[in-house]
């Protein structure tokens, strides 16, 4: 209070000269904001346009892959049945090898029983005989 009304009004004008900038940074803030929410609107359509490009790409990704996983389906179903096949062609021939060395074997035994025949003596084979009637 001891300061005269004129110091006061001094410092009055200074304080109004400082204030006197006020409303200019204002609407420089104002309009960065406006600026800055154009540009976020700008980025957030091209970052939704991004990601529905994103969408397309994927989904035609996973019809690419489901096309590629039919085709190797398929292709591995054909390889199965013809390696099936070769077996069962493989597995045929064998048994009909082993058949044809089974037979091959058998009648050398039926050969080599008849010779054993041959060395007994007459009364044994004519009892054997006898035998296989009954």
């Amino acid at each position: 209070m001891d300061v005269s009304l004129e110091r006061r009004i001094e410092i009055l004008e200074e304080n109004m000269a400082q204030l006197r900038d006020v409303p200019v940074r204002l609407s420089a803030v104002e309009s960065q904001i406006v600026q800055l929410r154009a540009e976020m609107q700008t980025g957030f359509s091209a970052l939704r346009g991004q990601n529905d490009e994103t969408r397309r790409e994927m989904a035609r990704l996973n019809d690419e892959t489901r096309r590629e996983m039919v085709r190797l389906n398929e292709e591995t179903q054909r390889e199965m049945v013809r390696l099936n096949d070769e077996t069962r062609r493989e597995l045929t021939r064998l048994n009909d090898e082993t058949n044809a060395y089974l037979r091959v074997l058998h009648e050398d035994v039926i050969s080599r029983t008849a010779l054993l025949q041959e060395g007994r003596p007459t009364a044994f084979r004519k009892n054997e005989r006898k035998r296989k009637r009954r």
